[in-house]
């Protein structure tokens, strides 16, 4: 029997009431409202303290990051970083902190090899033993469709995933996402598995929790079922937070899974939000410059509601490195008054830093205790022991594809460095020796770069091969690569496709890609690279007039030459963007014109392929790379 969340009976969406009926439902309520009246016949609201512990994106990624390199009292040092079973322990390290609410805003899945075996089983079970007080879906949940996304709450809810004693029910929440009824996520019978909020009694004070999903990334991106539908983010959260406002809920956090530039678009749409614990961009927040990391804003990010009122926004990078923190006071006007906090990177308690050879050596063991005595007065890092029942539940499911994971096909005698644009304010690779400025360089993702060579290798056929930035997930450094290396760079379960394109739609195409993230405002994992395929890009100008210089390399010269907007090329990508995916209409419409060839090539072993055939892994030469010259939107020429 599926054990699911027992939840308040849901309202249909309301519209606002008129303002006095507000104000006799907010008087009428008994928690949190301490008088009514004042100036104006302004209610009075007591005053509360809130903590939200959060993270996000964590992707199946549940083993720690070894001989990460981070900064630490001024000094290049490789340390473990996170690890599902640290988080639980910092999530315990907690337990006592008044009002506290714990969230999880979404892409738990897909990622590495234990959602390949598990499918979510031991996401669920290393879930648990934080026991989430709400989590939204993202748009990963919906990858291999409503029915895996179910199969995954069930295994959340059932009592046999969950630690001994422990009755946790982690609420699904989405207020955008309506499925049929009668379809996995609306069973005919029975409780639907996505509410569109939550209300949770913290100090007297109700406050309201809404899930917000990213619509047109999940529908163009992922698998959802054709009958489910994905509202307007925007308009779902007023109408959820007019429902709760009527019920006399005061206090509202938005979990979204939206992105960070979208959550402050969205602050500034919304009336009465006061808190936006977000995912889905997988952004550091915060000051990080003593460890030697960059980030793309300050934790919390204050901004404004539509109100004027203070809205805070926090996010906590992503794979399990990091938790996040906030501090929110809400003042007797029932608005925010001050928020702060912290998101903070999980280490380790052991140490490497490199000796006059340049090899890496651990600490000593006093010089051991100094750095983690003076670690302690930083906020931005934490050391913690990973939690015991934690590690030996991962244990239980690591034992079973450790042999997979270990088979080794090769190496990589540098970093390949992960960019999805280049010139982004978030290093995706930071922390991967030789990577530290690579989100700052034109050639952008070297990662990126060698998977297209992979695919154009795989192909008899193709001129040049395509690939997503975001379908390319983690830096590769330099050293080993095995099977768990692929999977974890390759998760999905994509394969290859060559399409007939002219010259004139691979540019089309290329434009397309870069026009979903800088003018549609969706995923910037759309942006694209190539293999024998070069250009120079100016994100400063307009759709159509941001490519130029565009060539082909001659498979058998290695010469290149000017694209020719009339002939007829073969381009080889993975299904998901040959099929429009991701913003790409000019692939879309070639490939719903039948003009393609499904290789039927799992793109994963196409790269575990020409890592056999290769044996060691470099960076291609800087005119191989497909970003020759670019300008970011800002007008800056990288260099």
């Amino acid at each position: 029997m599926t054990n699911k969340p027992s939840l308040p009976a849901l309202s249909p969406f309301r519209r606002r009431a008129p303002r006095m009926l507000a104000l006799a439902l907010l008087c009428s309520a008994a928690l949190g409202l301490s008088a009514c009246g004042g100036d104006g016949g302004s209610p009075s609201y007591k005053p509360l303290s809130l903590n939200i512990a959060h993270i996000n994106d964590h992707h199946s990624q549940l083993d720690p990051f070894a001989a990460t390199q981070l900064q630490l009292d001024g000094v290049a040092t490789q340390v473990e970083l996170g690890g599902f079973a640290r988080q639980t322990a910092f999530f315990k390290s907690l337990a006592g902190t008044p009002n506290l609410l714990k969230l999880h805003a979404g892409d738990a899945l897909t990622g590495t090899l234990y959602y390949t075996f598990f499918k979510g089983q031991a996401d669920a079970q290393l879930m648990n033993s934080i026991c989430f007080d709400a989590f939204i879906p993202g748009n990963h949940e919906f990858d291999d469709g409503d029915a895996e996304l179910k199969q995954f709450l069930d295994y959340l809810w059932d009592p046999a995933n969950r630690p001994t004693g422990s009755s946790c029910k982690t609420p699904a929440l989405s207020a955008n996402i309506v499925p049929q009824a009668g379809t996995a996520l609306a069973p005919s019978a029975g409780t639907p598995y996505l509410q569109p909020y939550l209300i949770r009694n913290i100090d007297g004070v109700d406050v309201g929790i809404i899930g917000l999903t990213t619509k047109d990334k999940t529908t163009n991106s992922s698998r959802p079922l054709p009958t489910t539908q994905f509202l307007d983010e925007a308009s779902a959260a007023q109408q959820t937070i007019d429902t709760l406002r009527n019920k006399g809920v005061r206090h509202i956090v938005l979990m979204t899974h939206l992105g960070y530039d979208n959550d402050k678009a969205l602050a500034a749409k919304l009336t009465d939000v006061d808190v936006i614990i977000g995912g889905d961009s997988h952004t550091l927040l915060g000051d990080f410059q003593s460890l030697g990391q960059s980030s793309a804003g300050a934790y919390p990010t204050v901004a404004k509601n539509k109100s004027g009122e203070t809205v805070c926004i926090g996010q906590a990078w992503e794979y399990a490195k990091a938790s996040g923190l906030m501090h929110v006071e809400f003042n007797a006007q029932g608005s925010v008054d001050k928020c702060s906090g912290q998101a903070s990177l999980l280490i380790g308690d052991s140490f490497k830093r490199q000796d006059s050879t340049g090899a890496w050596q651990p600490l000593a063991d006093a010089d051991r205790q100094a750095l983690i005595a003076k670690l302690a007065a930083n906020p931005a890092v934490k050391v913690l022991t990973p939690d015991a029942q934690a590690a030996q539940t991962l244990a239980t499911f690591s034992s079973q594809v450790s042999a997979e994971k270990a088979k080794a096909i090769g190496s990589a005698s540098e970093a390949l460095c992960l960019v999805r644009v280049p010139g982004e304010a978030t290093n995706r690779s930071a922390g991967v020796a030789g990577c530290e400025s690579a989100n700052t360089l034109a050639r952008g993702s070297d990662a990126a770069q060698v998977v297209a060579d992979a695919f154009l290798a795989a192909s008899k056929r193709a001129d040049f091969a395509m690939q997503n930035a975001g379908g390319v997930r983690i830096a590769i450094p330099a050293g080993p690569l095995n099977m768990n290396t692929a999977f974890t760079l390759l998760p999905f379960t994509n394969v290859l496709v060559e399409l007939e394109l002219t010259g004139a739609d691979v540019v089309a195409a290329l434009e397309d890609g870069v026009a979903n993230h800088l003018d549609n405002k969706q995923s910037d994992g759309s942006h694209p690279y190539a293999s024998g395929l070069r250009w120079d890009l100016d994100m400063s100008q307009p759709k159509g007039q941001r490519f130029a210089n565009v060539q082909v390399r001659n498979k058998t010269t290695g010469a290149w030459a000017p694209i020719d907007p009339a002939k007829t090329y073969v381009l080889v990508t993975n299904d998901y963007e040959a099929s429009g995916k991701d913003g790409y209409t000019t692939l879309g419409k070639a490939y719903a014109a039948g003009r393609y060839v499904n290789t039927y090539l799992l793109y994963t072993q196409s790269f575990v392929d020409y890592v056999l055939a290769k044996g060691t892994l470099s960076r291609p030469q800087r005119g191989d790379y497909a970003h020759q010259k670019v300008v970011t939107k800002a007008g800056v020429t990288l260099p």
